[in-house]
């Protein structure tokens, strides 16, 4: 309990912005992992697999922010959605960071309208740099983060299997909304909590 006259301690949320893969994108993503850990084998536990109900795509990782400054940036992304349009976008591929040789993160690749999702998450980062969050200084890479090693040194066992994963089948996806998420870190790993959502154009989300 506060004493009296001590003031309040400032809330700090750790928040990002992303795109949602809708319920039929997250099964074909599931599969892609059950895919690669099976291709993989016992070196599938060199990753720490991400479920697959947390896979979303970043467009702009903002840190921690301090609570009184959500309604700023609410009312930036209700903009910038609101001058955007939904997406055609897909489910394509496989591969690592910096390299599916030896990754430190597994991911599945993004097709489809790629110049105007680059373009979505410049906007992004131009409404939300005069509320003192830059854009990252590396060019945006769009993709969906399935894994990630386990061991500085990357996961040298999971190439093959990458390559074998490479050409699988993807799925089409409608991208239809913003999300402000809230990130909690723990020891068991991160969970994920939606804030808020923006409807890009108006237009209903896709499930």
């Amino acid at each position: 309990m506060r004493a009296q006259g001590q003031p309040d301690r400032a809330v700090n949320l750790r928040l990002f912005v992303a795109l949602d893969p809708p319920e039929a994108a997250r099964r074909r993503l599931a599969a892609m992992q059950a895919e690669l850990r099976r291709a993989a084998g016992r070196h599938a536990e060199e990753v720490r697999w991400l479920p697959a109900e947390n896979v979303h795509l970043t467009l702009q990782f903002l840190g921690a922010v301090p609570e009184e400054r959500l309604p700023a940036l609410r009312a930036a992304l209700a903009a910038t959605a609101g001058q955007a349009r939904p997406l055609a976008l897909e489910l394509k591929g496989a591969g690592g960071f910096p390299s599916a040789r030896r990754p430190r993160v597994v991911w599945a690749g993004v097709g489809g309208e790629i110049e105007a999702l680059a373009g979505l998450a410049a906007e992004v980062g131009r409404r939300l740099a005069p509320l003192g969050f830059p854009p990252e200084a590396r060019s945006f890479s769009p993709h969906l983060t399935l894994g990630r090693a386990r061991e500085g040194r990357g996961a040298p066992g999971l190439g093959g299997a990458l390559a074998q994963v490479a050409g699988m089948e993807g799925a089409p996806w409608r991208a239809t909304e913003l999300v402000l998420y809230r990130s909690y870190l723990s020891p068991g790993g991160a969970r994920y909590e939606a804030l808020d959502r923006f409807p890009l154009g108006g237009a209903p989300p896709a499930r």
